[in-house]
């Protein structure tokens, strides 16, 4: 709504200002009353173990998180409660034991000290030297230089939750924590976006509608700067720059002797609660919530697992085939509880038969969408290789690949899900069996013959007219063959084209997107169904062009990944090799990476980082020949329409046999990307692909090319570059962005260091690597670069 159309807005609009300017004075007036925390001053966790505000109300300090373990925080001390966590210091570290001291040093820092081993972190790292820091009434722990100014306030970096006074500012969020006894980083996200809509995420979910699990809806909604504000009375609503409130989701509560605090709790759902400071009252009440039902949060049953609500509680449970990772921690998900064979086309006798889950929900994420009957879907799944479970609505099915994700059970949706899973007993297609009755043979031996009779009826017209129809059948056939082969494009195999054939749908190869490491690649439109596509025309010599066609024809041809690019034909008439690509509308990754003018966001290279480490662990692990690509570099990762990477070119790729693990070849890749081992005549693993990983990986997160002359000689080289910042301490200066997550921005050029030793041995597996990008394993710290570094 707009205040400025009608006197009705207008007083809204003053209204809302009053309110506003009441909460800054509530503010300020609670900010004249406060504790000085002077420099020497110290807390320990056994001792004096938290600084208090001038009330009582609210405590910075330590509080407890397991047994003998502490965090650092703040939380409510003065009601009849237990300690409510309202803001956590690095709350992705481990916690801390009793040995530890807190301390404002006399040099102006906020640390932590260790007895064993010796050595201090900074809690926070204000631009300035602290003189003092006080904890005022309203929940705000302050940090002031000597000129009695704010340097730093907890206010403006909330973690789980805000507290009256306090807003979420525009582009903020709010990340629920893992449990209600551990404030690390949990799985759901709030954010404050710029586009007006406040929203509830899964943390680890890109900004995108279908991610979403519920919405202010105010998308657009009355100007800009939207920020998230609440009372001291529980009003809480969204207030624009122009102090217009966009939304109310509440009006505020009468009862006195009431705090209120919003937080998102590890369940995801967004709650405003209303404590009691009388310590004999009814203590916590939730007056608000974004949603009743528990199952809503997209992820709560982690992967592989649905949630279904029983009078209201929600229960996480693993689809057939799949048992709890860790039993009770459901975000964990669940993984399969057998082993899965290598599935083979031509092997009749896999064990394998499918069990539906009706009235569930899922991402849809389908590799291949087919109109057919509900057995028909489950026979096509079952036969699929490549197929993990299939979606059937509505006459469609939907081929799905593992892991599932967002699932849930609601009986109001009419999707079922077909899991395939391991039985002891194969029956791919069974008939049904029925009682033998005289009565019945009867029967069946009239219907033979009236069978019998038609059959040769029918036989005795097509002798006389086969001749008439013999050229309509032929043309029928050469359209119904040119059909069935374009659709089996989409679905089963690479169809065959002819020189000729892709001459007219590039129209000559007129119009030229790209060039790859063999040949150029042209824009082209199928005649049949008007998909657009990429052809790629091979143009080295004889031989080697010969090597390549044939290397892309065996690695792509037996590769089928959401992020590999997907081969859809080829063309080998003599010397004139030919193939036909999916089109990605997006161009290449060094397109919009290197793009000074509009860069990525930091969220989407994080996707897309994961995008290709997913790509390369299929190549290494999870197809039927594994594959080392070889040259991996941001040229040879495209982007789709959804904004998704896929790996291309396998020009330079090579295929281990079953028994090998390393291979011995001639140098390939690219320069600056090529691993060690090439230049010095070694054995090549997939330890290559990591490598030339770990480079772009540095790429990605630092927005610009490994090599740099136009930057200072110390910039230059990045590898150099961002191991010297790691080392000293100063990653910040590595960052291009300022939506990036320091934390996770740590933990990828942890990675990319790992993945960049010298020693093929030491660099991780790109499974290994996947779960440390994911966030699931711990990084150590890469070992030294120094000799690596003089080498260079």
């Amino acid at each position: 709504m707009n205040i400025n159309t009608n006197s009705s807005n207008k007083a809204n609009s003053l209204s809302s200002l009053l309110l506003l300017l009441s909460a800054v004075y509530f503010v300020t007036a609670r900010q004249k009353v406060t504790n000085i925390i002077s420099q020497g001053s110290s807390l320990t966790p056994k001792g004096d173990s938290s600084w208090l505000s001038p009330s009582g109300l609210f405590a910075f300090g330590f509080y407890p998180q397991g047994q003998n373990r502490y965090g650092v925080g703040i939380f409510f001390a003065g009601l009849g409660v237990n300690k409510t966590v309202v803001w956590t210091a690095s709350r992705d570290d481990p916690p801390v034991s009793d040995s530890v001291t807190l301390r404002l040093t006399a040099d102006g820092r906020l640390i932590l000290l260790q007895k064993s081993p010796d050595s201090s972190t900074d809690i926070v790292t204000p631009d300035k030297s602290i003189s003092y820091a006080s904890m005022l009434d309203t929940g705000n722990f302050v940090l002031y230089n000597s000129d009695q100014k704010i340097i730093w306030q907890s206010f403006d970096h909330p973690t789980e939750a805000i507290l009256p006074g306090q807003i979420l500012s525009n582009g903020q969020e709010l990340f629920s924590s893992r449990s209600e006894s551990d404030h690390a980083t949990g799985i759901f996200r709030l954010k404050m976006q710029i586009d007006s809509n406040l929203v509830l995420y899964p943390a680890d979910a890109i900004d995108a509608s279908q991610f979403s699990y519920w919405a202010s809806n105010t998308y657009g909604v009355n100007g800009v700067n939207v920020a998230l504000n609440l009372e001291p009375n529980g009003n809480l609503y969204l207030l624009n720059s122009s102090a217009t409130i966009v939304k109310n989701l509440t009006d505020g509560f009468s009862e006195k002797q009431r705090v209120y605090l919003l937080k998102i709790d590890p369940d995801g759902i967004l709650r405003l609660y209303s404590l009691s400071l009388d310590k004999k009252g009814n203590g916590s009440l939730i007056v608000w919530q974004s949603s009743a039902d528990r199952c809503s949060p997209k992820g709560v049953c982690g992967l592989n697992g649905f949630c279904t609500l029983y009078d209201n509680e929600p229960q996480c449970e693993c689809v057939p085939g799949f048992d709890y990772v860790s039993p009770g921690n459901w975000p964990a998900g669940c993984k399969r509880n057998y082993t899965v064979d290598r599935c083979k086309n031509n092997d009749r006798r896999i064990p394998y038969s499918m069990r539906s889950l009706e009235n569930t929900q899922w991402e849809d994420d389908p590799y291949s969408v087919l109109k057919m009957t509900t057995e028909e879907c489950r026979t096509a799944c079952l036969e699929d290789c490549n197929c993990e479970a299939a979606f059937y609505k509505d006459g469609k099915c939907r081929k799905q690949r593992l892991p599932l994700r967002y699932g849930r059970r609601l009986l109001t949706d009419s999707n079922v899900a077909y899991i395939k899973w391991a039985s002891s007993t194969a029956v791919i297609a069974a008939a049904p069996t029925y009682p033998k009755t005289e009565k019945k043979k009867v029967r069946r031996l009239v219907i033979l013959l009236i069978c019998v009779s038609l059959v040769a009826l029918a036989f005795m017209v097509f002798v006389i007219f086969g001749f008439l129809a013999y050229r309509h059948q032929r043309r029928a056939y050469k359209k119904i063959s040119a059909k069935s082969n374009y659709q089996s494009m989409e679905d089963i195999a690479p169809r065959s084209f002819t020189y000729a054939e892709l001459e007219k749908v590039t129209n000559g190869f007129q119009e030229e997107i790209g060039r790859g490491a063999s040949g150029t690649i042209y824009k082209g439109t199928l005649e049949f169904n008007n998909k657009v596509v990429a052809v790629k025309r091979l143009e080295k010599p004889l031989a080697e062009g010969e090597k390549e066609f044939q290397n892309e024809m065996k690695v792509i041809g037996k590769t089928h990944h959401r992020n590999l690019v997907r081969l859809l034909g080829y063309s080998h008439d003599g010397p004139k090799k030919l193939l036909v690509y999916e089109y990605m509308v997006n161009g290449s990754l060094a397109d919009i990476l290197f793009d000074p003018q509009h860069p990525p966001r930091w969220d989407e290279r994080i996707r897309i980082a994961l995008d290709i480490a997913r790509g390369i662990l299929y190549l290494h692990e999870e197809c039927e020949t594994q594959i080392i690509h070889c040259d991996i570099k941001p040229q040879n990762v495209l982007i789709d329409a959804y904004r998704s990477a896929k790996i291309a070119d396998f020009g330079l790729a090579k295929l281990l046999k079953a028994d090998q693990t390393k291979t011995y070849t001639g140098l390939r890749g690219t320069r600056g990307y090529v691993a060690p081992e090439w230049h010095q005549n070694k054995a090549v693993t997939v330890k290559v692909d990591v490598y030339s990983f770990g480079i772009m990986l540095l790429e990605i997160i630092c927005c610009r090319k490994g090599v740099d002359f136009s930057l200072s000689e110390e910039e230059a080289v990045l590898e150099e570059w961002v191991y010297q910042c790691f080392q000293n301490n100063e990653l910040a200066k590595l960052i291009t962005d300022s939506t990036t997550n320091m934390l996770k921005f740590e933990r990828m050029v942890r990675v990319g260091l790992w993945c960049i030793l010298d020693e093929p041995s030491l660099r991780p597996s790109m499974k290994k690597v996947l779960l440390m990008l994911e966030g699931t394993v711990d990084i150590p710290v890469p070992p030294s670069f120094n000799s690596y570094l003089t080498a260079i």
